[in-house]
């Protein structure tokens, strides 16, 4: 406040000495409180314009702050020390080159189909956290009481309360989510609303309980016109036998997978090798568990399954025309 008077008595006094003299000391003194006025206005103006440029000059900044703090990057993401039990894995699963090839951006609402133990969840909630949306979609009941046939009643519980739960599961993976779905039970409220629906390792079992075109359907219902199915999967070798091929080894005929979202009125937009292991021959009598991360074979097989790593995988995106 000094230094603006200052200023103030300063531009004063520089208009009085080049205005007319004044003939008296009343004139000299009207003369100069009427500078002064003038003078005082002018800084005013000046100041007044200053503030308002650091507000906006503040403002900018603030925001540059918190879109840094509240979007990170997909590299911040992955370089998340949350992941890291899981970036042995990146060497294989490729997350980012994937989420790239499936157009996936961090103001998208996801829909990620059997999120499991987070392994895309870690990735998938932070990314979407500011900006996105992420959902879940698991198993109906049925399907969970096949594949766990001994099941405790506190397991059936938790798994029947999934939808509500999956918020805060995925707040552990550094979320939110918005919800969960159930296969078969898509709610009218979420019809149309996903730009993305992944399908990552996560149709095989549907196939081999005879709900793929469950899987196929939901996702039609989920997404917007527009929007894109993601599909990763154990692959098959072209020629396999159906039974071989029908999910109970995990490994699925690429053709048949293409055929079964064509049939429902999907675009093949595209087919990537991202996720292609030409080391795997795909012919295990244990399927993709005798490969790595599961070695589920005998003891003397799993040096020979490391070297493979793990499974052929298809990488397809359609989309809803």
């Amino acid at each position: 406040m000094r230094v603006l008077l200052t200023s103030v008595a300063s531009l004063a006094l520089l208009a009085a000495c080049n205005g007319e003299a004044p003939e008296s000391v009343d004139d000299a003194v009207n003369q100069f409180a009427d500078t002064m006025s003038e003078a005082a206005d002018e800084v005013g103006e000046l100041f007044d314009e200053a503030v308002e440029g650091a507000s906006e000059l503040a403002g900018s900044i603030g925001d540059e702050v918190a879109a840094t703090r509240d979007a990170p990057t997909l590299e911040q993401v992955l370089a998340d020390p949350r992941r890291e039990a899981d970036r042995a894995r990146d060497q294989y699963r490729n997350p980012r080159e994937t989420l790239e090839f499936f157009q996936v951006e961090a103001d998208d609402t996801v829909v990620e189909a059997l999120p499991g133990g987070g392994w895309y969840g870690r990735i998938l909630a932070p990314w979407l956290a500011a900006d996105g949306e992420y959902y879940g979609l698991n198993y109906p009941m049925p399907v969970f009481e096949q594949l766990f046939p001994n099941m405790t009643d506190e397991q059936r519980t938790r798994l029947a309360g999934w939808e509500a739960g999956f918020p805060a599961a995925a707040a552990e993976w550094g979320g939110p989510a918005q919800g969960g779905y159930t296969f078969g039970s898509i709610p009218e409220s979420a019809a149309g609303s996903a730009d993305v629906v992944l399908y990552i390792r996560a149709l095989h079992n549907m196939a081999r309980f005879g709900l793929l075109e469950t899987a196929v359907n939901d996702a039609w219902t989920l997404l917007k016109t527009g929007g894109v199915v993601g599909v990763v999967q154990h692959r098959a070798p072209a020629g396999e036998t159906d039974e071989r091929a029908d999910g109970s080894r995990g490994y699925l005929r690429e053709a048949d997978v293409i055929a079964a979202f064509e049939a429902r009125g999907f675009v093949l937009e595209s087919a990537s090798d991202i996720n292609a292991n030409p080391n795997d021959p795909a012919d295990h009598d244990m399927g993709v568990w005798a490969l790595p991360p599961s070695l589920g074979g005998p003891e003397e097989t799993r040096e020979a399954m490391r070297a493979i790593g793990e499974s052929d995988r298809m990488t397809l995106r359609f989309r809803k025309p």
